[in-house]
Protein backbone atom coordinates (compact mmCIF):
# COMPACT_ATOMS: atom_id res chain seq x y z
CA UNK A 1 0.00 0.00 0.00
CA UNK A 2 2.86 2.75 0.82
CA UNK A 3 4.51 2.08 -2.89
CA UNK A 4 1.16 2.57 -3.81
CA UNK A 5 0.52 5.41 -2.49
CA UNK A 6 3.36 6.85 -3.56
CA UNK A 7 3.13 6.28 -7.15
CA UNK A 8 -0.80 8.04 -6.60
CA UNK A 9 0.81 11.13 -4.60
CA UNK A 10 3.18 11.08 -8.05
CA UNK A 11 0.33 11.02 -10.16
CA UNK A 12 -0.90 13.71 -8.67
CA UNK A 13 1.56 16.06 -9.07
CA UNK A 14 2.31 15.29 -12.46
CA UNK A 15 -1.45 15.70 -13.54
CA UNK A 16 -1.09 19.26 -12.05
CA UNK A 17 1.91 19.90 -13.62
CA UNK A 18 0.45 18.90 -16.87
CA UNK A 19 -2.91 20.42 -16.51
CA UNK A 20 -0.40 23.68 -15.79
CA UNK A 21 1.00 23.27 -19.38
CA UNK A 22 -2.01 24.72 -20.75
CA UNK A 23 -0.90 27.91 -19.35
CA UNK A 24 2.21 27.56 -20.90
CA UNK A 25 2.70 28.88 -24.96
CA UNK A 26 2.89 26.49 -27.49
CA UNK A 27 5.95 28.37 -28.22
CA UNK A 28 8.36 27.73 -25.47
CA UNK A 29 10.39 24.88 -26.91
CA UNK A 30 11.78 21.92 -25.71
CA UNK A 31 14.62 22.89 -23.84
CA UNK A 32 13.03 26.04 -22.88
CA UNK A 33 10.28 24.42 -20.79
CA UNK A 34 12.37 21.54 -19.55
CA UNK A 35 15.20 23.00 -18.00
CA UNK A 36 13.41 25.82 -15.94
CA UNK A 37 11.62 22.86 -14.67
CA UNK A 38 14.60 20.88 -13.68
CA UNK A 39 16.52 23.87 -12.41
CA UNK A 40 13.16 25.13 -10.20
CA UNK A 41 12.89 21.16 -8.92
CA UNK A 42 16.85 20.62 -8.43
CA UNK A 43 16.79 23.95 -6.05
CA UNK A 44 13.61 23.12 -4.18
CA UNK A 45 14.79 19.54 -3.28
CA UNK A 46 18.69 21.03 -2.59
CA UNK A 47 17.25 23.59 -0.54
CA UNK A 48 15.31 20.79 1.78
CA UNK A 49 17.94 17.99 1.58
CA UNK A 50 20.16 21.03 3.39
CA UNK A 51 17.74 22.02 5.83
CA UNK A 52 16.90 18.33 7.38
CA UNK A 53 20.87 18.04 7.97
CA UNK A 54 20.41 14.66 5.89
CA UNK A 55 23.94 12.48 5.26
CA UNK A 56 25.35 12.02 1.93
CA UNK A 57 25.22 8.48 0.10
CA UNK A 58 26.90 5.60 0.77
CA UNK A 59 28.46 2.62 -1.44
CA UNK A 60 26.82 3.25 -5.24
CA UNK A 61 23.59 5.07 -4.33
CA UNK A 62 25.30 8.01 -5.31
CA UNK A 63 26.34 6.72 -8.81
CA UNK A 64 22.54 4.85 -8.91
CA UNK A 65 20.80 8.37 -8.24
CA UNK A 66 23.24 10.46 -10.67
CA UNK A 67 22.54 8.16 -13.20
CA UNK A 68 18.64 7.96 -12.59
CA UNK A 69 18.76 11.33 -12.85
CA UNK A 70 20.42 11.69 -16.27
CA UNK A 71 18.41 9.41 -17.28
CA UNK A 72 15.24 11.42 -16.01
CA UNK A 73 16.86 14.47 -18.14
CA UNK A 74 17.50 12.55 -21.24
CA UNK A 75 13.58 10.85 -21.16
CA UNK A 76 12.56 14.13 -20.10
CA UNK A 77 13.63 15.61 -23.42
CA UNK A 78 12.69 12.40 -25.51
CA UNK A 79 8.92 13.06 -23.87
CA UNK A 80 8.62 16.86 -24.77
CA UNK A 81 9.91 15.94 -28.28
CA UNK A 82 7.44 13.72 -29.22
CA UNK A 83 4.49 16.28 -27.68
CA UNK A 84 6.22 18.55 -29.61
CA UNK A 85 5.52 16.42 -33.22
CA UNK A 86 2.34 14.54 -32.19
CA UNK A 87 -0.67 14.70 -29.98
CA UNK A 88 -1.57 14.08 -26.56
CA UNK A 89 -3.66 10.62 -27.49
CA UNK A 90 -0.74 9.15 -29.90
CA UNK A 91 2.31 10.04 -27.04
CA UNK A 92 0.70 9.14 -24.25
CA UNK A 93 -0.67 5.49 -24.64
CA UNK A 94 3.22 4.48 -25.25
CA UNK A 95 4.92 6.52 -22.62
CA UNK A 96 2.16 4.66 -20.35
CA UNK A 97 3.54 1.23 -20.92
CA UNK A 98 6.46 1.97 -19.12
CA UNK A 99 5.15 0.32 -15.63
CA UNK A 100 5.12 -3.37 -17.32
CA UNK A 101 9.34 -2.54 -18.10
CA UNK A 102 9.07 -1.43 -14.05
CA UNK A 103 7.07 -4.49 -12.75
CA UNK A 104 9.10 -7.04 -15.55
CA UNK A 105 12.25 -6.01 -14.09
CA UNK A 106 11.33 -6.24 -10.65
CA UNK A 107 10.52 -9.59 -11.50
CA UNK A 108 13.88 -10.53 -13.01
CA UNK A 109 15.27 -9.41 -8.98
CA UNK A 110 12.94 -11.79 -7.20
CA UNK A 111 10.01 -9.78 -6.60
CA UNK A 112 7.08 -12.02 -6.25
CA UNK A 113 4.35 -10.74 -8.35
CA UNK A 114 0.92 -13.20 -9.10
CA UNK A 115 -0.82 -14.09 -12.26
CA UNK A 116 -3.85 -11.61 -10.92
CA UNK A 117 -1.59 -8.60 -10.22
CA UNK A 118 -0.25 -9.33 -13.71
CA UNK A 119 -3.63 -8.78 -15.01
CA UNK A 120 -4.00 -5.65 -13.04
CA UNK A 121 -1.49 -3.88 -14.12
CA UNK A 122 -2.14 -4.82 -17.83
CA UNK A 123 -5.50 -3.51 -17.41
CA UNK A 124 -4.03 -0.10 -15.63
CA UNK A 125 -1.57 0.28 -18.16
CA UNK A 126 -4.08 -0.78 -21.12
CA UNK A 127 -6.88 1.41 -19.04
CA UNK A 128 -4.42 4.58 -19.19
CA UNK A 129 -3.52 4.35 -22.71
CA UNK A 130 -7.23 3.60 -23.42
CA UNK A 131 -8.03 6.59 -21.58
CA UNK A 132 -5.36 8.91 -23.64
CA UNK A 133 -6.31 7.49 -27.30
CA UNK A 134 -10.11 8.39 -26.98
CA UNK A 135 -9.20 12.09 -25.41
CA UNK A 136 -9.83 14.95 -28.14
CA UNK A 137 -6.74 17.19 -29.38
CA UNK A 138 -6.96 20.45 -30.33
CA UNK A 139 -3.58 19.47 -32.48
CA UNK A 140 -4.97 17.10 -35.71
CA UNK A 141 -1.17 15.88 -35.93
CA UNK A 142 -1.46 11.86 -36.64
CA UNK A 143 1.29 9.28 -35.34
CA UNK A 144 4.25 10.15 -36.63
CA UNK A 145 6.78 7.42 -36.98
CA UNK A 146 9.28 9.88 -35.20
CA UNK A 147 6.99 10.81 -32.37
CA UNK A 148 6.41 6.98 -32.09
CA UNK A 149 10.28 6.29 -31.58
CA UNK A 150 10.43 9.10 -29.35
CA UNK A 151 7.91 8.03 -27.19
CA UNK A 152 9.09 4.19 -26.64
CA UNK A 153 12.28 5.60 -25.59
CA UNK A 154 10.78 8.12 -23.37
CA UNK A 155 8.66 4.98 -22.00
CA UNK A 156 11.55 3.01 -21.32
CA UNK A 157 13.67 6.45 -20.00
CA UNK A 158 11.11 6.41 -17.62
CA UNK A 159 11.45 2.95 -16.30
CA UNK A 160 15.06 2.65 -16.46
CA UNK A 161 15.26 6.23 -14.37
CA UNK A 162 13.13 4.98 -11.82
CA UNK A 163 14.32 1.48 -11.08
CA UNK A 164 17.69 3.69 -10.34
CA UNK A 165 16.14 5.90 -8.63
CA UNK A 166 14.44 3.49 -6.13
CA UNK A 167 18.17 1.52 -5.68
CA UNK A 168 19.72 4.67 -4.81
CA UNK A 169 17.31 4.91 -1.40
CA UNK A 170 17.75 1.40 -0.18
CA UNK A 171 20.27 2.18 1.58
CA UNK A 172 18.77 5.63 2.97
CA UNK A 173 19.31 8.86 3.04
CA UNK A 174 16.41 9.56 0.78
CA UNK A 175 16.38 13.64 -0.03
CA UNK A 176 19.88 13.24 -0.82
CA UNK A 177 19.44 10.76 -3.32
CA UNK A 178 16.50 13.04 -4.52
CA UNK A 179 18.76 15.98 -4.76
CA UNK A 180 21.44 14.50 -6.07
CA UNK A 181 19.02 12.87 -8.97
CA UNK A 182 17.79 16.18 -9.83
CA UNK A 183 21.78 17.53 -10.05
CA UNK A 184 22.09 14.80 -12.40
CA UNK A 185 19.20 15.37 -14.78
CA UNK A 186 19.78 19.39 -14.84
CA UNK A 187 23.28 18.74 -16.04
CA UNK A 188 23.12 16.40 -18.92
CA UNK A 189 19.82 18.98 -20.38
CA UNK A 190 22.46 22.03 -19.65
CA UNK A 191 25.66 19.84 -21.67
CA UNK A 192 23.12 18.90 -24.45
CA UNK A 193 21.98 22.94 -24.56
CA UNK A 194 25.09 23.75 -24.72
CA UNK A 195 26.29 21.18 -27.19
CA UNK A 196 23.44 21.75 -29.44
CA UNK A 197 23.49 25.83 -28.73
CA UNK A 198 19.81 25.39 -28.04
CA UNK A 199 18.50 28.62 -25.42
CA UNK A 200 17.02 27.67 -22.19
CA UNK A 201 15.44 30.44 -20.84
CA UNK A 202 11.47 31.29 -21.53
CA UNK A 203 9.73 34.52 -21.64
CA UNK A 204 10.02 36.01 -17.99
CA UNK A 205 5.92 35.84 -17.97
CA UNK A 206 6.60 31.90 -18.22
CA UNK A 207 8.97 31.43 -15.83
CA UNK A 208 6.11 31.38 -12.37
CA UNK A 209 4.46 28.75 -13.92
CA UNK A 210 7.23 26.44 -15.09
CA UNK A 211 9.02 27.23 -11.00
CA UNK A 212 5.15 25.76 -10.04
CA UNK A 213 5.77 22.86 -12.93
CA UNK A 214 9.28 22.05 -11.25
CA UNK A 215 8.35 21.47 -7.64
CA UNK A 216 5.19 19.42 -8.87
CA UNK A 217 8.02 17.83 -11.23
CA UNK A 218 10.44 17.43 -8.04
CA UNK A 219 7.77 15.98 -5.83
CA UNK A 220 6.69 12.93 -8.06
CA UNK A 221 10.24 11.88 -9.34
CA UNK A 222 11.13 12.44 -4.98
CA UNK A 223 8.22 10.30 -4.36
CA UNK A 224 8.69 7.07 -7.20
CA UNK A 225 12.06 7.45 -5.59
CA UNK A 226 11.45 6.71 -2.17
CA UNK A 227 8.33 3.51 -3.11
CA UNK A 228 11.81 1.94 -3.80
CA UNK A 229 12.02 1.51 0.50
CA UNK A 230 8.63 -0.46 0.09
CA UNK A 231 7.63 -3.49 -0.54
CA UNK A 232 6.19 -4.01 -4.54
CA UNK A 233 7.66 -1.03 -5.02
CA UNK A 234 7.69 -1.19 -8.50
CA UNK A 235 3.52 -0.72 -8.41
CA UNK A 236 4.60 2.75 -7.51
CA UNK A 237 5.23 3.39 -11.17
CA UNK A 238 2.18 1.46 -12.29
CA UNK A 239 -0.14 3.93 -9.62
CA UNK A 240 2.28 6.74 -11.25
CA UNK A 241 1.24 6.32 -14.91
CA UNK A 242 -2.15 7.21 -14.20
CA UNK A 243 -1.25 10.75 -14.47
CA UNK A 244 -2.65 11.07 -17.47
CA UNK A 245 -6.25 9.97 -16.22
CA UNK A 246 -5.80 12.37 -13.35
CA UNK A 247 -5.27 15.37 -16.02
CA UNK A 248 -8.17 14.46 -18.11
CA UNK A 249 -10.01 14.83 -14.46
CA UNK A 250 -8.71 17.80 -13.47
CA UNK A 251 -9.51 19.20 -16.97
CA UNK A 252 -13.07 18.13 -16.30
CA UNK A 253 -12.94 19.52 -13.17
CA UNK A 254 -11.51 22.87 -13.11
CA UNK A 255 -11.22 24.15 -17.00
CA UNK A 256 -14.70 22.53 -18.01
CA UNK A 257 -13.35 20.34 -20.91
CA UNK A 258 -15.93 17.45 -22.30
CA UNK A 259 -15.39 13.66 -20.88
CA UNK A 260 -16.73 11.08 -22.89
CA UNK A 261 -18.72 8.55 -21.09
CA UNK A 262 -16.35 5.75 -22.82
CA UNK A 263 -13.31 7.34 -21.07
CA UNK A 264 -15.56 7.51 -17.44
CA UNK A 265 -15.73 4.04 -17.95
CA UNK A 266 -12.06 3.22 -18.42
CA UNK A 267 -11.19 5.66 -15.63
CA UNK A 268 -13.21 3.65 -13.34
CA UNK A 269 -11.76 -0.07 -14.30
CA UNK A 270 -8.17 1.97 -13.71
CA UNK A 271 -8.93 2.09 -10.32
CA UNK A 272 -10.50 -0.43 -9.32
CA UNK A 273 -7.15 -2.39 -10.79
CA UNK A 274 -5.16 0.05 -8.69
CA UNK A 275 -7.44 -0.62 -5.68
CA UNK A 276 -7.08 -4.58 -6.08
CA UNK A 277 -3.19 -4.17 -6.20
CA UNK A 278 -3.88 -1.92 -2.52
CA UNK A 279 -5.18 -5.07 -1.14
Amino acid sequence: MGALTLGLIAALCWGVHDTLVRYISQRVGVFQSLFPVLVSGCVATGCLAIALGVGGLEGRAGAYAAASGVVFGLTGLAFYRALAIAPVRVVAPIVAAFPILSVGWAVVNGQDVTALQWIAVLVVVGGCGFVAATSKDADGAGAQPAAILWSVAAAIGFAVSFALGQLSVEGGAEMTAIAVARIGAVAIVGVLALMWRQPVIPHLSALPVLMVMGALDAIAIGAVMLAGSYAYHAFASVAASTFGVLTIIMAAVFLREAVARIQWIGMLIVFAAIGYLAV
